[in-house]
C-alpha cells in the first residue's frame, strides 16, 4: 500500500504501508530454501538445538534428506502428533482460498533472518552460489519451475530496494509471516503451543519479525524485547536453548506489536493476529480478529482524531458471499480449509466493531487499508439514520504476488451482486444491516465486476481531511485501475 498526502503535505507526504505478509515463511520455493542455506553458510548465522524434531540441531535439519519438499516428516511420526502435523502442514490442503507449500516451511531462526535479507535486498544474492540437492523426479521438476521464478524475482530486487529507500516504510505481520493460519482457533493455538517444536518454530519467526520489522515500527515500546534478543548472540556456539524459549515466551505473551504514528491523518496499525477473542462457543471455531480490550483501545485511539488511516491485516468490510461460505464451512468443523477468519467470523469482535463505528464519539474521516484476500475492492460506507456518524472508506488492494482463481472469483463477484443487491432481505441477515455499503466499480472492468483480481499495489491519495480523493490499484503487469467514487447518492 502506498498512501500519500496531496495538498499541503506538511506532515508527511507518502507512506509504504506493508500490510501482512511480507515474507512467506511458510511456503518457500526449493532454490529460495537452497539460497536461505547458502546464505547462512556464507554469513556464519548461529545454529541452534532443537526439541521434538527428528533431527538433534539445525546442521542435521539442513543435512536431512526431508529438508526440501518433505519437512512435515521432521515431526515425530507419533499418534499425538497427527493433529499437529494437520494443523501446522494442512495449508497444502486448501486449493481455493490460498496457496501454500509447507513442505519447505522454515523452522530455525537463522533461516528466518536469511529469509528477510533475500526478500528485501540484492546485495545477499550477490555473494552467494547454490546448486539444486539431491531430489527425486517430481521435486527436481518443481524446483526446475520455481527456479525461473526465483531468477525473475531476484532481477527486479534492486528496483525494489530503490523504492524502499526513498518512502518511509512501515508493516505489521499477518500469518504467513510466521505460519498459515496463526491463531486461527483456540484448537489450533493448543495443538501448535502445545509441541516443543512447532512453538519454536513460531518463535523464531516472531524473533526475526522483531529484529528485521517490527522495531523499526515502534523503537521505544520494542528497545526491551530488541535488547533480550540481542544476548541471544552474545555466546559463540549455538543458540542457548533456555534463553531462546525465554525470549520466545516473552513474545509469545506481549500484547503491543500494534503501533500509532500521529499526524494529519493519524496512522493506527492494528495487530490481528496475537490479541485474540477465542470462541467461547468451541474452540475449534474461528476466534474474532481482536479481544474486547485491544478493539477498546482502538476505539480510544479514534476518540481524538478527526481523521484517521488505519491499517488492518483483513478487511473489516468484506464480501459477504465469501463471508458466508466460510461461515458454512465453519458450520461443518471445517474453518481451517477457508481460512474463515473475518472481522463477521465472531460474534463478539463483530458486534464490538460495528458499536465502535456506531458510538457518537466517534465522528471523523476514517480509511481502512487492507490486503489479504488476493483480490482488490473498495467500499464507501456510511451509518444509517444517524447524524453524528463517521465517514468510513474500506480500501483493499491485492497482493502483490498471489491472486485469487479467476473463474471462482468471477462466479464469486456475480452471485455476490445478484444475492445481496441493495433491496435483497438477505442483507437484513448478515451483521452489517445497519450501515449502508457502497461498492466503486473499478474503470476498467468489462462486465460489472466490483472484485478487482491482479498481483499489485495499492495507491490511495487523501485530502487534508483525510478524505480518499483517488484510488487506484497499480498491477504488476503494468496496468493502472481506478475505483471512482460510487454513482448512486451517498445518503445516511
Amino acid at each position: 500500500w502506498i498512501a500519500e498526502r496531496q495538498e499541503s503535505p506538511t506532515e508527511w507526504p507518502a507512506w509504504l504501508l506493508m500490510t501482512g505478509d511480507q515474507v512467506y515463511v511458510d511456503d518457500v520455493a526449493g532454490p529460495m530454501l537452497r539460497a536461505v542455506h547458502a546464505l547462512i553458510a556464507r554469513l556464519g548465522l548461529v545454529d541452534e538445538l532443537l526439541e521434538g524434531a527428528t533431527v538433534d540441531d539445525s546442521q542435521a535439519l539442513y543435512n536431512a534428506p526431508e529438508s526440501y519438499y518433505h519437512r512435515e516428516a521432521l515431526l515425530p511420526d507419533v499418534t499425538s502428533n497427527a493433529a499437529l502435523r494437520e494443523r501446522f502442514f494442512g495449508g497444502v490442503k486448501k486449493p481455493v482460498f490460498t496457496s501454500a507449500n509447507a513442505q519447505n516451511h522454515l523452522m530455525t531462526l537463522a533461516e528466518m533472518l536469511a529469509m528477510y535479507c533475500l526478500v528485501w535486498s540484492p546485495t545477499p544474492w550477490q555473494v552467494i552460489a547454490y546448486d539444486a540437492p539431491a531430489l527425486g523426479d517430481k521435486e527436481a521438476e518443481a524446483y526446475r519451475e520455481e527456479q525461473a521464478i526465483i531468477e525473475a524475482f531476484v532481477e527486479g530486487l534492486p528496483q525494489c530496494a530503490r523504492l524502499m529507500a526513498h518512502v518511509p516504510s512501515l508493516m505489521i505481520f499477518d500469518d504467513h509471516d510466521v505460519t498459515d493460519d496463526w491463531n486461527l482457533t483456540a484448537d489450533w493455538e493448543r495443538c501448535a503451543y502445545g509441541h516443543p517444536f512447532s512453538k519454536r518454530i513460531i518463535g523464531n519467526a516472531l524473533v526475526a519479525y522483531l529484529l528485521c520489522q517490527g522495531w523499526g515500527n515502534a523503537p521505544d515500546k520494542l528497545n526491551p524485547l530488541l535488547h533480550q534478543a540481542i544476548t541471544l548472540f552474545d555466546d559463540v556456539g549455538p543458540l542457548n536453548p533456555s534463553a531462546q524459549d525465554a525470549l520466545i515466551e516473552r513474545l509469545l505473551r506481549f500484547q503491543g506489536w500494534e503501533f500509532q504514528v500521529p499526524g494529519t491523518p493519524a496512522l493506527i496499525v492494528l495487530d490481528t493476529r496475537t490479541r485474540r477473542w477465542r470462541s467461547e462457543r468451541s474452540p475449534s471455531r474461528p476466534s474474532g480478529l481482536m479481544d474486547w480490550e485491544a478493539l477498546m483501545e482502538m476505539q480510544q485511539a479514534l476518540l481524538g482524531t478527526k481523521s484517521a488511516v488505519i491499517v488492518s491485516p483483513a478487511p473489516m468490510f468484506g464480501v459477504k458471499l465469501i463471508e458466508s461460505i466460510q461461515k458454512l464451512f465453519t458450520l461443518a468443523g471445517k474453518p481451517l480449509v477457508v481460512d474463515a477468519e473475518n472481522w463477521m467470523a465472531h460474534r463478539g469482535a463483530a458486534n464490538v466493531l460495528l458499536h465502535i463505528w456506531r458510538h457518537s464519539k466517534t465522528p471523523g474521516n476514517y480509511v481502512i487499508l487492507s490486503g489479504d484476500v488476493h483480490y482488490s475492492f473498495a467500499y464507501d460506507i456510511v451509518v444509517r439514520r444517524q447524524k453524528r456518524a463517521p465517514q468510513l472508506w474500506q480500501i483493499t488492494s491485492s497482493g502483490v504476488k498471489n491472486t485469487f482463481p479467476k473463474q471462482l472469483l468471477n462466479t464469486f463477484d456475480r452471485l455476490n451482486r445478484w444475492l445481496y443487491a441493495p433491496l435483497s432481505p438477505l442483507n437484513w441477515f448478515t451483521k452489517r444491516r445497519k450501515l449502508s455499503i457502497y461498492p466503486r466499480d473499478p474503470d476498467q472492468a468489462s462486465a460489472g465486476e466490483r472484485l478487482w483480481n491482479a498481483s499489485g499495489i495499492g495507491l490511495v491519495s487523501l485530502d487534508e481531511q483525510g478524505k480518499p480523493t483517488d484510488v487506484r490499484q497499480l498491477d504488476a503487469s503494468g496496468g493502472d485501475v481506478v475505483f471512482p467514487p460510487p454513482k448512486v447518492p451517498i445518503d445516511p
